[in-house]
Parts: C-alpha cells; sequence; structure tokens
C-alpha cells in the first residue's frame, strides 16, 4: 500500500461489545466510512477472545472451557512440518480464520456498501500471543525454541490469509498487530526475551503483510524497540498514557521522516470515562498529548498528516452496545473537528 497521509482520520483497535456480527458492523460502517475494522466479539464466544481467534490450526493448540494451551502429549512433529511446508510455500490458504473464530470478520468481508479509504483488521502479535499461551506445565511457549519460532511463521500466514480477504473490501489495507504485554517488556514476566527477539519475532509476522503494518500496545513500554521494526503505524492510548511515547523523541522523529503514522487512542473505553467528555473536551487532549513532540523539534502539522484516531484500547470490555456507539461518534466527531480546523 502507497503512503497515505491519513490526517487524523478514525478507525478501531478491533474489539466490539456486540454479540450479534450484523450490529456491530452497522454501527462501524455507520461511523467509520473511511477506514472501517472488522469487529473482534469476545462476548460472543470465547473463541474470540484474543488469544484464541488466531489459535485455529497450532500444531497441538487446545480449548477448553476457558483456557486455551498446547498439549505437548500428542505427536507436534507432523503439524510443525505441514506448518513450516505452508511457510516455506507461502500457502496462505492452508490456516483460514473460520467464522466460529471471527463472526464479525465474515460479517464485515459480506458488506455491500463500503467504498472506502482502505480497510483495517488485526492479529494478536506474536509476543502477546507466545507469552499467554502455555503448555500444559504452565511454561509460555515462547520460551520454547521451536514453537515461539512456529508462533510467528503462523501468525505471518493467518495475517496474510486476513489482507488477502480484506482486499476485496479495499485494495489498501492496515493490519495491526496487538501486543498488549509488551506493556510488560523489561519487567521480571518478560527479562529473558531480548529486544532482537522481539524485533525478529515482528518481523517475521510483518513479513506476510503487504500492505500498511501497525503495532497496538495499550499501555507504557519501551516505544524504541518497536520503532526499530519495519511498523508503518504504532498505536498507543493516548487518553492515559499520553507522555509514554513523547519520551523517544528521535526515534519518533526518525519515524516519522520515514512516512510512519501515530495512531493517537484518545478516545476512552470505559463508561465513565466516556460519559464525561466531548469531542471539545478530547481535542483539547489531544492537543496537549501533541505538545510534547512538538516542543521536540516535530511539527504540529506533520502529527495531523501523519496520525489517525482510534479507542485508547478494544471497545470489547464496554458493558453496553450504546457506549460503543457513543466511543464511535465521539471519534467521528472529533476528526471532524480535528480535520476542520487543521486539514
Amino acid at each position: 500500500m502507497p503512503y497515505v497521509e491519513f490526517g487524523c482520520l478514525p478507525t478501531i483497535i478491533g474489539s466490539m461489545p456486540h454479540v450479534d456480527p450484523q450490529m456491530a458492523c452497522s454501527q462501524i460502517s455507520h461511523y467509520l466510512k473511511d477506514i472501517p475494522a472488522w469487529p473482534q466479539l469476545p462476548k460472543r464466544s470465547f473463541l474470540e477472545n484474543m488469544y484464541v481467534q488466531f489459535s485455529q490450526g497450532f500444531p497441538g493448540a487446545v480449548v477448553k472451557g476457558d483456557s486455551i494451551y498446547v498439549d505437548r502429549s500428542q505427536d507436534l512433529d507432523k503439524p510443525l512440518e505441514q506448518l513450516y511446508a505452508a511457510y516455506l510455500e507461502n500457502d496462505i490458504d492452508k490456516y483460514p480464520i473460520s467464522p466460529d473464530y471471527a463472526a464479525g470478520l465474515h460479517n464485515f468481508l459480506a458488506l455491500k456498501n463500503l467504498s472506502p479509504l482502505a480497510v483495517k483488521g488485526q492479529i494478536t502479535g506474536p509476543i502477546t500471543w507466545g507469552l499467554k499461551v502455555t503448555d500444559y506445565g504452565r511454561w509460555s511457549i515462547i520460551y520454547d525454541d521451536i514453537l515461539g519460532d512456529a508462533v510467528a511463521k503462523f501468525l505471518r500466514l493467518k495475517a496474510a490469509w486476513q489482507e488477502k480477504e480484506l482486499m476485496k473490501i479495499s485494495r489498501n489495507t492496515i493490519i495491526f498487530v496487538d501486543e498488549p504485554y509488551m506493556a510488560a517488556y523489561g519487567s521480571t514476566a518478560t527479562e529473558t526475551i531480548s529486544s532482537k527477539k522481539v524485533i525478529s519475532l515482528l518481523e517475521e509476522v510483518f513479513g506476510g503483510i503487504a500492505g500498511l503494518k501497525g503495532v497496538h500496545c495499550c499501555g507504557n513500554t519501551d516505544w524504541s524497540v518497536l520503532l526499530d521494526t519495519s511498523v508503518d503505524i504504532v498505536s498507543f492510548d493516548a487518553y492515559n498514557y499520553a507522555q509514554s511515547l513523547s519520551l523517544y523523541p528521535l526515534e519518533i522523529k526518525k519515524f516519522l521522516e520515514r512516512k510512519g503514522a501515530i495512531a493517537w487512542g484518545i478516545v476512552p473505553n470505559d463508561e465513565e470515562s466516556l460519559a464525561r467528555e466531548s469531542a471539545a473536551s478530547l481535542k483539547d487532549r489531544l492537543e496537549e498529548a501533541m505538545a510534547p513532540f512538538t516542543r521536540q523539534d516535530i511539527g504540529f502539522k506533520q502529527l495531523i498528516e501523519q496520525g489517525l484516531l482510534t479507542p485508547s484500547c478494544g471497545l470489547g470490555a464496554l458493558a453496553t452496545e450504546e457506549a460503543a456507539a457513543r466511543a464511535l461518534e465521539l471519534l467521528a466527531e472529533l476528526s471532524v473537528r480535528i480535520r476542520k480546523r487543521y486539514i
């Protein structure tokens, strides 16, 4: 996908609180005409939990009750051989995402009324998936050299399959690799995972994405590691962690110079905050979040032009569909205000 000057157009991170995929898709297509995204629906089924949704077909993966793990008592050699063969042949149809695991994706693909600038998808990242999914002994599979490597290759194929499907809607695609566990990077939980390994695993997944590649992390992290990848869009929670990205001005400046974009997660994803915010108050908050960058010799105009607006994280945890509609309404209205004022 060629460089796009987004000019603070709105999109979402992925999850929605709906159970009915048609209702979720209808809400998204109503508010996000330029960059719609397919909805993940964790309340519909545990299969749509972000740690389960992309697990279908992974060697030894078992979904039982409300847990997922890799069963090492199975003979994993043959399924691992099949995975590596599919990877080497780039056989992306070998590991599709079925409607049971992503009803929102399949309903989204069936929509007829879309003519967007770009279309967005998302996939759980290899760091997060590799840390969350354990073997039966509760050992995260990222620490297993073979399975950890297989995770990234597997997710690369899943991302490529998803992108191929989304290109039926628009040839301009954006795939976010969601890495919430990167908020724990550098802590005792991840101390044995080097920055080199993080970059290598992410680059493996990015290799399957032809369009724009994004990384989303909704907490504080070492952004210098993520900015050291070939990522095109960095997505962060600008509502709760506005300062986190501005601690890396040199890296951000370099990133923007190579036409990278920042997705500002400025619309809150909890009911209490949504009730007290307005498009006007969020505009003020966004401008405040951008101010530290401008003091570091990064132009405000550049931040606007190379910016996207999103909720702070997924909307799936909201209690009601009305709250999700409120978040999308604020997001769309804020984008209009910013664009009218600065574009």
